[in-house]
């Protein structure tokens, strides 16, 4: 029998260390925290801060709708993207409770239905919610109305699964119509009236709850929540805003429709804006603006978004341009913001500061509700 020498037991010492390390690398990266989810029938459900849904994941993914994002026509303004699906998600609060349902991305329309849905209703697509083109131009034209579809599916737990307990449906409806008389050629706008898009929707209303309630998983007796969003202008600086909601409980009967009394605007205010609403807003967001201008003079501007629900302010987005290209300019600028954010800006809703230049983001402020000073990300 061979002997093995010193050196030899080193080796086979290291040998047996770095399996050891591996072992237990392998059981460190691959442990999920038991606060982190929880597992519910092949599915993990996360844990979630205090009023906030906890969110299903599958196959350790995030459960992801195949159809969010499918519009009827170019999306006119960028702005109502993440404001229509945002503001559908609080308003599914005050219906669904987070401490009593899970949130799951819509899993019943599909990419293919909602593609048919948000089409102009033809021979070949009876579904379409959109009017059959009349061949016309101008004012005389059946404009698209109806821009895009999102659902939002609301989960109880099942024994060991899941089952679907409710839904939100949002339905963003065009205010401005966007088209061209030929191919490749020059854009017409043509404006939809008010009451002409309030009417529409309320037409349109029972035909999608009917088709959502065709999907298999979806029954007679799901309670379904249809909001209505109103799509802002191309040219506007600020979001739309939802505008009216019902309630089916069954089939396709819809409850007393509901106003919803959310808006958007931007401030400082055009000089020709008489309204009341955000006046005082207007006053501190103008004192805000003059400070950090006053302070150091290569800004380009601010502005901010504020948003309203029942006439009362409930978050703010502001942006700053600059034109700083020093690390230590941005640093002492984004230092002064914050500081002068506290003193000018409302204190009692979120606030959501971001300095930017034409080109890129150098710096992101968030205050929450409750918090006394500015949460700050500088970007290097």
């Amino acid at each position: 029998m061979r002997r093995i020498g010193f050196r030899g037991y080193m080796i086979i010492a290291v040998i047996i260390a770095i399996i050891a390390v591996g072992i237990l690398y392998f059981f460190n990266i691959n442990r999920v925290a038991p606060t982190a989810t929880k597992k519910t029938s092949g599915v993990q459900i996360t844990q979630s801060a205090s009023g906030q849904y906890q969110t299903v994941i599958k196959n350790g993914r995030y459960l992801v709708s195949a159809a969010r994002g499918i519009t009827a026509t170019a999306e006119p303004n960028n702005l109502d993207v993440k404001h229509f699906e945002s503001n559908l998600l609080g308003l599914a609060k005050t219906h669904f409770k987070t401490s009593q349902y899970i949130f799951q991305e819509g899993q019943y329309l599909s990419s293919d239905k909602v593609t048919n849905l948000l089409d102009r209703k033809s021979s070949s697509n009876a579904d379409g919610l959109n009017p059959e083109n009349n061949g016309k131009t101008g004012d005389s034209r059946n404009p698209i109305y109806v821009q895009t579809l999102t659902e939002q599916d609301f989960m109880t737990k099942d024994g060991n699964g899941l089952k679907l307990a409710g839904m939100v449906i949002g339905v963003a409806m065009n205010t401005q119509d966007e088209y061209q008389k030929e191919k490749y050629g020059a854009t017409y706008t043509q404006d939809i009236s008010e009451a002409d898009r309030i009417a529409y929707g309320k037409k349109i209303a029972p035909r999608i709850i009917q088709q959502v309630r065709k999907q298999s998983g979806v029954s007679e007796k799901t309670p379904i929540v249809i909001a209505m969003y109103a799509n802002a202008s191309s040219d506007s600086l600020a979001p739309g805003s939802f505008y009216a909601e019902a309630t089916s409980n069954e089939g396709s009967n819809l409850e007393t429709w509901s106003d919803i009394d959310n808006k958007s605007i931007v401030l400082p205010k055009e000089s020709t804006d008489t309204s009341k609403l955000g006046s005082d807003e207007n006053s501190g967001f103008s004192n805000f603006k003059n400070d950090i201008a006053n302070f150091f003079p290569n800004i380009a501007g601010s502005t901010a978004v504020a948003n309203f629900k029942n006439g009362t302010l409930s978050g703010m987005n502001v942006t700053v341009t600059t034109q700083f290209y020093s690390q230590t300019e941005i640093d002492s600028f984004t230092t002064y913001v914050g500081q002068a954010a506290l003193k000018y800006l409302p204190n009692n809703v979120p606030i959501r500061i971001v300095v930017q230049t034409a080109n890129e983001t150098q710096a992101i402020l968030i205050r929450n509700v409750n918090d006394k000073t500015f949460t700050t990300t500088i970007l290097d």
